[in-house]
């Protein structure tokens, strides 16, 4: 019976602390504020309550409101996560949500988080002390008890070689200007004020203190006043996908490494599933069955990851392959195979069926027999070729793909989107019906190899990216590659 206090750092949910992601696996419930990164809140366990406790402007959740329902639900028992903007103690109202649990006998802990203070201005390559220019630095709320900056002694915090941030100031930029003004700070003092600081979205504006009341970026806002605000050493936005909104369209459970790569170099990343996985119409039942023969069978073919977990799945001992040999269309199946200890045999050096086919072996002397497992709707290309080749083909469905429900705020941000990863033709088919045909999308495709590239043209889309290899790695080198061409205005 515990209430962590945990700080959800400033933004970018990769900034939470490894503490703090742990508590949230675990949480029974989860409180948390408004601009908490919705990633962060997916981090989750399954089944935790989510309870939105953010102050938004005419619609708030007063302080004892939450303090309250803290008390209640740490007595409830269960472990229950306060996750709070930055860290819970700087301007974070942590300490009135700690007392109150103290006087209400509620145990609790706090986990501290990296503060907006330090890291939105570190964010836009401005460093809080630099030598010769700021020996130290103050933070300050903008928005105060009386709703106006909030502090004891404003000559101190004008003084020249000390740097002030500014937390939560957006709508009291004028008043701020004119008490560090009026405390005698040198109006062509150099302020930065930055926007949506560590999100994709991040913009920083620069100014002087004396224009600063004219700044017109809205909130959140962090404002850092002082001469290292003239120091321009800024990475955030020169990452490689900065400023580019992506969709990602993968199942759910498999787009993980996708989302983090995209979002590492700088993507505004929609998380837009087209299709899920189910199993397929007969239940399993010819997966099962074969998994029984698989030693009597020359070659085991599997088309996908997807396929391969879900055979793994049904056999209970990797002795069950016997002597088959093991083909698998990519390095991504393959490595399924690998973590269960087993090792493909043959890898195509195209990852495609057409590559599979070209590598494949003929039968022996009497002929041999292929299992082939995929999903329960492809193409017939590969089992007409093996049979071509002599081969005898059993095709096992492993899987089916259905299509998900669209959360309509992911769905109105894709229309919008300057990129979608489409990794198989069946993504471009529920991605196309999702969003309302190609004439509803007026960015560009990036594929994962030919065979979905062409699907996308059929479709109506432009594609301006295939992987090469067929791989994700590949994908997003190939998005990056295709993302510096048009920024410089290379066909």
């Amino acid at each position: 019976m515990t209430v962590f206090l945990v700080g959800a750092g400033p933004g970018d949910p990769g900034l939470v602390t490894v503490r703090g992601a742990r508590l949230l696996g675990r949480a029974d419930v989860v409180v948390y504020d408004r601009l908490v990164h919705a990633d962060l809140l997916g981090l989750a366990r399954p089944g935790a309550e989510l309870v939105d406790v953010g102050k938004r402007p005419g619609d708030s959740v007063s302080q004892e409101a939450i303090n309250a329902l803290l008390v209640a639900r740490g007595r409830g028992g269960g472990c229950v996560v306060r996750l709070k903007g930055g860290d819970p103690f700087v301007f974070g109202r942590g300490g009135e949500e700690a007392l109150a649990l103290r006087s209400a006998g509620v145990p609790f802990e706090v986990v501290p988080g990296v503060s907006a203070a330090v890291a939105v201005p570190g964010a836009a390559g401005i460093p809080l002390t630099h030598r010769g220019l700021a020996s130290g630095f103050s933070v300050v709320t903008g928005h105060g008890a009386g709703g106006e900056p909030d502090a004891a002694n404003w000559a101190d915090l004008a003084r020249p070689g000390h740097t002030l941030v500014v937390l939560m100031g957006a709508g009291t930029r004028a008043t701020l200007a004119d008490r560090l003004l009026g405390a005698g700070r040198d109006p062509a003092t150099p302020v930065a004020v930055i926007a949506w600081g560590t999100y994709p979205a991040q913009v920083v504006e620069r100014t002087t203190l004396g224009d600063l009341a004219s700044s017109t970026l809205g909130p959140p806002v962090t404002i850092v006043v002082g001469e290292v605000a003239a120091l321009e050493l800024e990475w955030w936005s020169r990452r490689p996908l900065a400023g580019q909104r992506v969709v990602v369209t993968r199942a759910a459970d498999q787009a993980g490494e996708l989302l983090q790569e995209l979002a590492e170099l700088g993507a505004e990343v929609v998380a837009l599933p087209v299709i899920a996985l189910a199993p397929p119409s007969d239940g399993g039942r010819a997966l099962r069955a074969v998994s029984a023969s698989l030693a009597s069978a020359d070659w085991v073919v599997l088309t996908s990851a997807n396929g391969a977990a879900r055979l793994l799945e049904a056999v209970p001992d990797a002795r069950a392959f016997g002597r088959a040999r093991i083909a698998a269309i990519g390095p991504g199946t393959a490595a399924t195979l690998a973590a269960a200890h087993l090792l493909a045999d043959l890898v195509p050096p195209e990852y495609v069926a057409e590559s599979l086919l070209a590598t494949f072996p003929s039968p022996p002397p009497g002929g041999g027999r292929v299992l082939l497992v995929r999903a329960e709707v492809a193409r017939d290309l590969l089992p007409e070729g093996l049979r071509r080749l002599g081969w005898e083909v059993e095709v096992v469905p492993a899987y089916r793909t259905v299509r998900p429900g669209a959360d309509p705020a992911a769905l109105a941000s894709a229309r919008g989107a300057d990129w979608v990863t489409l990794t198989a033709s069946s993504t471009v088919t529920g991605f196309a019906a999702l969003i309302g045909g190609a004439s509803a999308f007026s960015g560009r495709v990036a594929a994962i190899g030919p065979v979905t590239a062409e699907a996308a043209r059929r479709a109506g889309f432009r594609v301006d990216a295939e992987a090469s290899p067929h791989t994700i790695p590949g994908l997003v080198e190939a998005l990056v590659r295709a993302v510096a061409q048009h920024q410089s205005g290379r066909p």
